[in-house]
């Protein structure tokens, strides 16, 4: 009786062959040997990257593409396993598509690229420190601007796919937290503008419990927990009207700066 077909398992010497095959005369039987090799590998790089969000398909495929672009490439004489080859290429391709293609909204490349650096530094910082990190730091960590982490953090926000290391919590009204929602710590830079007095005369356009907000975390060193806590509404509520506050000074700030 006939056995079911199973991947028949080749030596280096049988796999650089078939690639050599491959690459001299684009073979398709030395093709379709190759993928039916490594499609399993393929589909356990692809199940690592599409855990949280329902993109295996679409990343088989990319994954596959990556197999191709491999198998083309390959240089043997360099004494490296085509595995050792295969893995980081197909990485990098399912990489670029999750950065270039799940973002709701078009964002300059090095956001792209500088996003998951932000996220990465705020694990980090937030381990070493037990707490959420500052801009501040989180800059310096990386050597760019206060301004620049804040763009990467707000635009962040349109993207889609979720990194499979990506922590998430649950705030006090049972919804999601995301490091973005905790990320505003007080900002000791802010007390450093040089403009105070443009910054006084812009206070008029923030609410009450803004201005309150901003005494708390800026002037009195509080964490939004605690502000949250002192003020009576949900930490998330607090950041959400933070940035809000924050962004009305900067539109009246440079309203004067015009």
């Amino acid at each position: 009786m006939t056995q079911p077909s199973q991947t028949m398992k080749r030596t280096k010497e049988e796999i650089n062959a078939l690639i050599k095959e491959f690459q001299q005369n684009d073979s398709a039987a030395a093709q379709a040997i190759l993928v039916e090799q490594y499609t399993a590998l393929i589909a356990s790089l692809a199940r690592k990257y599409s855990r949280v969000k329902n993109f295996h398909e679409d990343l088989m495929q990319v994954g596959m593409i990556g197999l191709l672009f491999a198998l083309r490439r390959y240089d043997a004489s360099f004494g490296k396993s085509f595995e050792a080859f295969l893995i980081p290429t197909v990485i990098g391709e399912i990489k670029r598509f999750l950065r270039d293609k799940t973002w709701s909204v078009h964002v300059p490349r090095r956001i792209k690229e500088l996003w998951p650096r932000v996220k990465t530094v705020v694990d980090e910082l937030t381990n070493q420190y037990q707490r959420s990190p500052k801009i501040q730091e989180i800059a310096d960590y990386l050597e760019i601007s206060e301004e620049e982490v804040l763009e990467a953090m707000e635009m962040g926000k349109n993207y889609q796919a979720a990194s499979v290391d990506q922590p998430t919590e649950t705030g006090s009204e049972g919804s999601t937290v995301t490091p973005l929602d905790i990320i505003g710590s007080p900002d000791e830079g802010f007390e450093k503008v040089d403009q105070k007095l443009i910054l006084e005369s812009s206070l008029h356009v923030l609410s009450d419990r803004e201005k309150k907000i901003l005494q708390c975390t800026f002037l009195d060193n509080k964490s939004q927990k605690e502000t949250a806590e002192k003020l009576g509404i949900s930490q998330m509520h607090v950041s959400r009207l933070q940035k809000k506050a924050i962004d009305k000074l900067r539109k009246e700030i440079n309203s004067h700066a015009k």
